[in-house]
């Protein structure tokens, strides 16, 4: 197909030109040239004549269930060893929250002896008669995220703002040293969606509205993860990347996760393949597929992008992973049983649940019958084997004996943290600086105030420790710094004074009030929003800002965000307004910007530029190049101690989202802030962090109901009496909800009934609940049902609703296993309570 292509001017530049010159009032200059849509990308990898020589042979001697398991990537919470053993997978994932033994806290030794034991086990040809190595995929994208103590740098957000190839490589190559010290050979990273809606929840993971930057980061991160191509290519400190998610994972209406892209082909390439034009250019050697659909089709079941447009235009020659069960999304298909994505050039399945099983099986059956044709099968398996000659892995020693394995001292090391330092000092974008209130002075009395002062969890966003982000402490983050603590040591080295108070409460006046405040910690899913208006309903943090701005305490507001949002009155009510994006572990830098040097010069100035226009209203997004473009702020923009304010103090606060009262979310595919889940059982009590924690008499664990780890199954032995529930440090008012007949509503499934009571509970403090049985109301075993009841039932138990600490609770003294999906208090009575309050 040939078709005349165009290109705005700043896409034509090369990235080492400053964003400063393509801001959205640049006139757009159209590049016509007659070319295929689809180029082949060149990669400079030398054809092996040799090599290919070699796979043709191990194919040739491999048996169909050797062949399907290559293709199978099962995850470490539902395989074991003795399964890598029989099975011989060809690779295999640890997910977000997922860790060694279980355990949050498991140590670099503890990832390395199940890298070891599991690689060990696939090499054994006892009983599946195969020594191919296998290979283990972690999704660190923000640095080796999984693992307590490691360097955390700033969300791709961040780094955007950079505007620094140079910088990202050393990211790259810092994060693939960590991740080889606990023995792991692949990394899911980079992310490459251009974000065109930030209403997206994943929109933290992109690092730019428009595809220049995202180009020339792909390469540059790609080059630092796997090394260059002429150089130290997969060598013994280089890990293999993935560039994902294929295709236009940012570009879905309405910034739905995993919805549909209704791009042109043109605009498909234009806008969301130019970071695969990057990161393949540099030898990118795997590909992970979109959970998105373009014009309907789901990318996992389509052949025209994975084979024709991916492996046959461009010119792809690693292979093509799935994401999590994302081929069981695919029509006609479930999680263990797809046959229509090997077919459309899926190469490894990604299915992290006990699906695996029957997806093997049935693979082996679709190839003898003629569904699946062994030569698709043979491509997908002479790609792995490819990658994996390529990166070494059967010549390498096994992963307790390659030359950085066990190195623990590399894994938050002094020199990584100064990379991530200089990354968080250069990510941070100055909005607003009435009166050139920054660079303070350190010898002041500084108050610093806000949820997120002294929070590093909150700092470093979702994919940190845990899936979503929540359910940290600073405890957690070993060598890690928080906002506040910059802050502290800068001030107190200069002989200033340090108040702090979440609640921005003093002693004695201070002469400025440093306001951290933003979004709670979440990931892909949870992070979607229907419109970009900051704390709608809840506007707390602007109340505090307000009360310091009051008492003629000049305000620096450090806002930690994964996108940019409607914060209009927050702007107005601030003198000083910085962007922190999620700067990660390395808080501490903050102050080395926004103070100056005693001697009163600056230390560091601003260097970030908004790489995502900054909205003027929260319904209407837009980006670089749309007609009639008009952000608050856009695309390039970002003051300097040199620049004048800009911003004025009587921005519009008028909102143009519909005033309602909208419905509280407890629980959708996690816990929402600023709740955590937490376990009773006698006397004890524990949070759960992760996707498993169990106590005597309860345990709870994730699963997939409709995608990742949206459902918890909770599982009561009887042993005695014991209870999960939603608990906040600080209490909710929920009165609003009583005056227009609200109700607590719960997806819930019955796995195993008990002869006792099951409680359905809510309380706001000691001596103040109201609870009530719902065992009677409850369907038979796997049936998905939806209960509620009526708010003012727990008011007439004496549940004082305008001071609610824990607003669900299940408890019982008997042997329940329950499932739960969605947890909220709903806005409005749609229909009769199923439970009475009786």
């Amino acid at each position: 197909m040939k078709l005349k292509k165009t290109f705005t001017l700043c896409s034509l530049m090369m990235a080492s030109v400053s964003m400063l010159g393509c801001t959205g009032q640049d006139k757009v200059t159209n590049v016509s040239t007659e070319q295929e849509i689809w180029p082949n990308i060149e990669t400079g990898i030398a054809a092996n004549p040799e090599m290919e020589a070699q796979i043709a042979k191990m194919l040739a001697n491999m048996t169909l269930e050797q062949k399907i398991a290559q293709m199978i990537q099962p995850e470490i919470r539902d395989i074991t060893v003795e399964d890598m053993r029989k099975y011989g997978f060809g690779s295999y994932l640890n997910g977000g929250g997922a860790f060694p033994n279980n355990d949050k806290h498991a140590s670099a030794a503890d990832w390395i002896d199940l890298a070891e034991k599991m690689y060990q086990a696939s090499i054994d040809d006892s009983l599946d008669g195969s020594s191919i190595p296998t290979m283990w995929g972690t999704d660190a994208v923000h640095g080796h995220n999984n693992v307590i103590g490691a360097t955390l740098f700033p969300h791709n957000i961040g780094l955007g703002a950079t505007n620094n190839p140079e910088l990202i490589e050393k990211i790259a190559a810092a994060t693939a040293q960590e991740v080889m010290v606990t023995g792991i050979d692949w990394v899911f990273a980079p992310t490459v969606a251009v974000v065109r809606d930030d209403r997206w929840g994943r929109t933290y993971e992109g690092y730019s509205e428009d595809p220049e930057i995202v180009k020339a980061y792909s390469a540059a991160i790609v080059k630092g993860l796997q090394g260059a191509v002429d150089d130290d290519f997969l060598s013994d400190k280089r890990v293999i990347s993935t560039v994902k998610h294929f295709l236009g994972d940012g570009g879905t209406e309405g910034g739905d996760d995993q919805g549909n892209n209704t791009a042109s082909e043109q605009e498909l390439f234009d806008i969301h393949a130019q970071g695969y034009v990057g990161g393949l250019g540099a030898g990118a050697q795997t590909v992970m597929a979109s959970f998105n659909s373009w014009n309907g089709e789901k990318i996992h079941g389509s052949k025209y992008l994975l084979t024709d447009v991916l492996k046959d235009k461009m010119g792809f020659d690693g292979f093509v992973v799935g994401d999590w069960n994302g081929h069981g999304q695919i029509p006609g298909c479930t999680n263990g049983n797809c046959a229509q994505a090997a077919n459309a050039g899926l190469d490894v399945y990604m299915v992290p649940t006990d699906a695996w099983k029957p997806l093997y099986e049935n693979l082996i059956k679709q190839v003898k019958s003629g569904e699946i044709a062994q030569s698709r099968i043979d491509d997908a398996v002479t790609r792995i084997l490819r990658v994996k000659m390529r990166a070494g892995l059967f010549d390498k020693p096994s992963p307790a004996k390659r030359p950085l394995s066990g190195k623990t001292e590399i894994i938050g090391s002094a020199e990584h943290r100064a990379v991530a330092k200089q990354a968080v000092r250069e990510s941070l974008v100055l909005l607003k600086n009435k009166q050139q209130l920054l660079p303070l002075s350190a010898n002041a009395n500084v108050l610093v105030a806000g949820q997120g002062a002294d929070n590093i969890g909150m700092q470093s966003g979702g994919w940190t420790i845990t899936w979503q982000g929540t359910g940290n402490e600073n405890s957690d983050f070993p060598g890690g710094s928080s906002i506040f603590d910059g802050i502290k040591n800068t001030v107190e080295q200069a002989g200033g004074q340090v108040q702090y108070n979440v609640n921005g409460e003093f002693e004695s006046k201070p002469d400025v009030a440093i306001v951290v405040f933003g979004e709670q910690p979440y990931a892909e899913g949870n992070g979607d929003l229907d419109n970009l208006e900051y704390q709608r309903g809840n506007k707390t943090d602007l109340a505090l800002l307000k009360k310091l701005k009051k008492a003629g305490i000049p305000v620096v507001s450090l806002f930690i965000s994964g996108r940019p949002m409607w914060v209009n009155a927050e702007l107005n009510a601030s003198d000083a307004f910085v962007a922190t994006w999620l700067p990660g572990s390395e808080g501490d830098a903050i102050s080395d910007v926004i103070f100056k040097k005693q001697d009163g010069s600056i230390n560091h100035d601003f260097k970030g530029k908004l790489s995502f226009s900054w909205p003027n209203n929260p319904v209407g997004n837009q980006n670089r190049g749309d007609k009639d473009y008009s952000p608050l702020l856009p695309y390039g923009f970002g003051l300097t101690y040199q620049d004048k304010n800009t911003l004025a103090d009587d921005l519009s606060e008028k909102s143009q989202v519909a005033a309602k009262l909208e419905d509280l979310v407890l629980f959708e595919r996690a816990v929402k802030a600023p709740w955590s889940l937490q376990l009773q059982s006698g006397s004890e009590q524990q949070a759960m962090t992760s996707s498993r924690a169990a106590l005597n008499a309860v345990s709870v664990k994730t699963f997939d109901k409709d995608v990742q780890e949206d459902a918890r199954a909770i599982s009561f032995n009887g042993k005695e009496a014991a209870s999960v529930r939603l608990m906040a440090a600080f209490p909710s008012d929920l009165r609003s909800y009583v005056e227009k007949a609200g109700q607590l509503q719960m997806q819930i499934k019955v796995d195993q009934a008990a002869d006792a009571p099951l409680m359905l509970g809510m309380q706001c403090g000691e001596n103040c609940d109201g609870q009530f049985d719902i065992s009677k109301q409850l369907k038979a075993a796997n049936d998905w049902q939806t209960l509620t009841v009526d708010l003012s039932c727990f008011a007439e138990q004496g549940v004082q609703l305008g001071q609610v600490f824990s607003p669900w609770q299940l408890a019982t003294e008997g042997a329940w296993h329950v499932s739960i999906a969605k947890l909220s208090v709903t806005s409005a009575h749609t229909e009769d309570a199923t439970v009475s309050c009786q």
